[in-house]
């Protein structure tokens, strides 16, 4: 075996290697944005435990909002993993809005770090709540309305043969979070 060209191979897939399909890069980046989708299902789906098994030891958790009246980033959330174990627990025991909540996420971008063990994730959200009761449950039961609109930054790292989330920010564009929104969104 010639060194030089092993080096030149790694080298090569490490920078997306003109013409190479399925380069080692684009594998990388396929997987971050299936990450941050597949995790959209588990939360649309409830799946709180499955959801945070995508989640590293040393993960945090933030939901922030910018506010002009203030001049100061608000923090509605800021949690680290057993954090977020111990409110996954605890949850079902208070007394919670159970309307659904779907996300409509779209992935802008995934950079990943020079030697790819790392990537940073922008993606939009949108989330919809669906009414099982509402102030006036006759009338409101059943309707979908507009719960919130934001932005999730990702940080992800790769690690043997899995994708595991290091840190999530949802940067919310409204200042109003309703009642039943305790769970991860």
């Amino acid at each position: 075996m010639d060194p030089r060209k092993d080096a030149a191979m790694e080298t090569s897939m490490l920078t997306g290697g003109a013409g190479q399909v399925g380069s080692y890069l684009d594998q990388r980046q396929g997987l971050a944005r299936d990450a941050v989708y597949q995790a959209s299902l588990m939360l649309d789906e409830q799946r709180w435990n499955d959801w945070l098994a995508l989640c590293a030891e040393d993960f945090t958790y933030d939901i922030k909002s910018w506010s002009p009246e203030i001049n100061y980033d608000m923090t509605y959330l800021h949690a680290s993993r057993k954090d977020l174990d111990s409110l996954i627990r605890l949850l079902p025991k208070h007394n919670t809005d159970h309307s659904p909540l779907t996300r409509h996420t779209s992935v802008y971008t995934v950079e990943l770090s020079s030697d790819g063990t790392t990537a940073q994730v922008i993606s939009s959200v949108v989330i919809f709540q669906h009414l099982l009761d509402g102030t006036n449950s006759h009338i409101d039961s059943g309707e979908s309305r507009l719960f919130l609109v934001g932005k999730y930054y990702d940080q992800l790292r790769f690690e043997e043969g899995a994708v595991k989330f290091t840190a999530r920010e949802l940067r919310l564009l409204n200042r109003r979070l309703d009642k039943g929104s305790h769970w991860p969104l």
